[in-house]
């Protein structure tokens, strides 16, 4: 048990150290179910020999998983597959076959279901546990994100990060 994870705890921000919170695919096919547990910052899936996970009947590349230097996992689709959210709407730079991965995203490669999971403090979803009275509820704002690259010289990130509106 974790501090996160103890009775008692309540959420706070999102941003938590580089990497943190356990990234991981739960990976089911009919009765075929495992998990892989990210541990690279690119994570290649399909049944090419090399990939960080092989999956049987996918494309030798069927989507990569890139970490991102915001701290965040970005899914590509390179083959025919179900995103769980709009791409058009991601903030992403992948193009309209990519999306930030938040826990609960799920997307298929051939018969394979993948479904992200992250643990809550490190996911940079909602901040404080989410809204308490629904999407249109005031949210307290969340500070910006820790600068996780020492040459980051961006200031785009300076002030709040999420903030009604």
């Amino acid at each position: 048990m974790t501090d996160q994870t103890a009775p008692g705890y309540e959420p706070t921000t999102t941003h938590a150290e580089w990497g943190a919170g356990d990234p991981r695919l739960l990976v089911s096919r009919e009765d075929d179910r495992s998990v892989h547990h990210i541990n690279t910052d690119t994570v290649r899936i399909g049944q090419a020999e090399g990939n960080e996970l092989r999956l049987a009947d996918t494309d030798p590349v069927h989507a990569t998983i890139t970490h991102d230097e915001r701290d965040e996992y970005v899914l590509t689709l390179h083959g025919e597959g179900e995103m769980n959210a709009n791409p058009l709407s991601a903030e992403t730079d992948g193009g309209d076959r990519s999306e930030i991965l938040r826990t609960g995203a799920r997307f298929t490669a051939g018969p394979w279901t993948l479904v992200f999971s992250r643990e809550e403090f490190a996911d940079h979803g909602r901040p404080f546990g989410g809204r308490e009275g629904g999407e249109f509820d005031d949210q307290p704002p969340q500070p910006a994100r820790p600068a996780y690259t020492d040459d980051n010289g961006d200031e785009s990130d300076a002030g709040l990060e999420v903030k009604d509106g």
